[in-house]
C-alpha cells in the first residue's frame, strides 16, 4: 500500500509539472498565409508613334492610245506592270478601348514611300517606254482587335497619291528613241489594307514589328503627247491610263508613352 501511494503522489507531480510548462510556453504561431501577387495590368495601346521600314511592290497600269482633245480611243486597252522596292516612314496615333468583349484599337496616321517599281509598256504606234512609279503617300485610318494584349489585328483604308516619271518612247524593236513621251504626272486615289501588330518584348519595350498589306487603285489620267526636247504637244494624241498598285511591307514601329506594362 505504501508503495503504490508513493507511486501515485510521482505520477501526479510529473503531470502537475508538464502543466506548468505547457502554461509558460507562447502560444503557437498561426498558420502561415501566402498571399499570390496580382498580374500587372496588359499594356494599352493609346499613344502615339513613329514607323518605317521597306518593302516590295506591284504596279498595274491599264492604258490607251486616244485623241487629244476628244478623248476618243485610237487603240485597244492593254495592261501593262511592273515591279520593284520600296522604303516607308510615317507617324499616328491610337486609342484603346473595351467593346463587346473585345479590346478594340482605332487610330490615324500618315506616310510617305520612297518606291522604284519599274515597267516597260507598249504604246503602240507611239512606241515603247519605261514607266517608273518613285514615290506615294498615304493619309487614313485603321481599326483592328487584339489578338492578344501584345498583338493586333487591324484593317485600314483611306486617300493616297503617286508620282510617276515621265516616260520616253523609243521603237520597241531597234530601241531608238522616237523623240516623244509623256510628262511626269501625280496621280490621286483611294487605298484599303490590312496587317498584324506585335510587340518586340524580348528586345525593348515599346517596339514593335508590323507588316501590312496595301491595295491601291488611282482615278484614270489623260496624258497628252509630247516632245521631249521641247515638251510641246507632239500631235500625236495622248495616253489614257489607270493605275492600280499592291505593296507588301514590314516596319520597326516605336511607340513614345507605352506604358512599360506586360503580360
Amino acid at each position: 500500500m505504501i508503495r503504490r501511494a508513493l507511486l501515485l503522489s510521482l505520477a501526479f507531480a510529473a503531470a502537475g509539472s508538464t502543466v506548468a510548462l505547457a502554461a509558460d510556453l507562447p502560444p503557437p504561431a498561426a498558420p502561415q498565409t501566402y498571399y499570390k501577387a496580382p498580374p500587372p495590368p496588359a499594356p494599352s495601346w493609346t499613344g502615339c508613334y513613329i514607323n518605317g521600314g521597306g518593302g516590295g511592290g506591284l504596279m498595274t497600269t491599264n492604258q490607251n492610245g486616244e485623241t487629244l482633245p476628244g478623248g476618243v480611243p485610237t487603240t485597244t486597252a492593254v495592261d501593262t506592270g511592273g515591279q520593284g522596292w520600296l522604303a516607308v516612314g510615317g507617324a499616328g496615333c491610337d486609342y484603346q478601348f473595351h467593346l463587346w468583349n473585345w479590346d478594340v484599337v482605332v487610330g490615324g496616321f500618315g506616310d510617305y514611300d520612297w518606291m522604284n517599281l519599274r515597267g516597260t509598256s507598249s504604246f503602240g504606234l507611239l512606241g515603247a517606254g519605261n514607266l517608273k512609279e518613285s514615290s506615294a503617300w498615304a493619309g487614313g485610318a485603321r481599326a483592328g482587335v487584339l489578338a492578344a494584349p501584345w498583338v493586333l489585328v487591324y484593317g485600314t483604308g483611306g486617300y493616297t497619291g503617286t508620282h510617276f516619271n515621265s516616260v520616253n518612247f523609243f521603237n520597241g524593236i531597234t530601241g531608238v528613241p522616237t523623240g516623244s513621251g509623256l510628262a511626269s504626272q501625280n496621280l490621286n486615289g483611294w487605298f484599303i489594307g490590312g496587317g498584324t501588330e506585335a510587340e518586340l518584348r524580348w528586345l525593348m519595350p515599346g517596339l514593335f514589328l508590323r507588316t501590312e498589306y496595301r491595295y491601291s487603285s488611282y482615278q484614270p489620267t489623260d496624258n497628252m503627247v509630247i516632245t521631249t526636247a521641247t515638251g510641246a504637244p507632239a500631235g500625236l494624241g495622248g495616253v489614257r491610263s489607270t493605275t492600280y498598285t499592291q505593296t507588301i511591307f514590314t516596319e520597326l514601329v516605336w511607340r513614345f508613352n507605352f506604358n512599360g506594362a506586360h503580360w
